[in-house]
């Protein structure tokens, strides 16, 4: 099934969500779920947010994140506070 032809029978498809869990940005970064959390409390990761009692990042944020270097926390912020 294409991805196109899935959206059209309405099955959800992790590159389409807007939110994604510590286990899906894992495997977009192509590292171990224990590396990202690793990543995550070092502050390597841009902020993630809480939805409940889950943690998430913004998926689209994550790409720019990613576009930009992968900058630690501290500089990714202030960056974004600029723009």
């Amino acid at each position: 099934m294409t991805e196109q032809s899935a959206q059209m029978n309405g099955h959800s498809n992790v590159a389409q969500a807007l939110a994604v869990s510590a286990r899906q940005l894992s495997q977009m970064l192509g590292v171990s779920l224990r590396q990202c959390w690793r990543l995550n409390a070092v502050g390597k990761l841009p902020k993630p947010v809480r939805l409940g009692g889950s943690v998430r990042w913004n998926r689209q944020e994550v790409t720019e994140w990613f576009e930009a270097g992968c900058l630690d926390r501290k500089t990714w912020e202030a960056r974004k506070a600029v723009a």
